[in-house]
């Protein structure tokens, strides 16, 4: 079977339905390598995301901003 970017891009949770049929034909050419960098890279991002999201919800409920 042949390397799908696109499926692989979509199944990690990016948002690649919002793109162009431009910018979905440039993801579309990404290497397997291309796109686990760009699913791990997203992955430590959505994790940073999370962690403060996390700590302003307890500091909030805390009464501290």
């Amino acid at each position: 079977m042949a390397f799908d970017a696109l499926a692989e891009l979509r199944a990690a949770g990016n948002p690649i339905d919002q793109l162009t049929e431009a910018q979905l034909g440039v993801l579309s050419e990404l290497s397997p390598a291309e796109v686990a960098t760009l699913n791990t890279i997203k992955a430590r991002v959505d994790a940073v995301g999370e962690d403060v999201e996390g700590h302003l919800v307890i500091l909030g409920g805390a009464g501290i901003f």
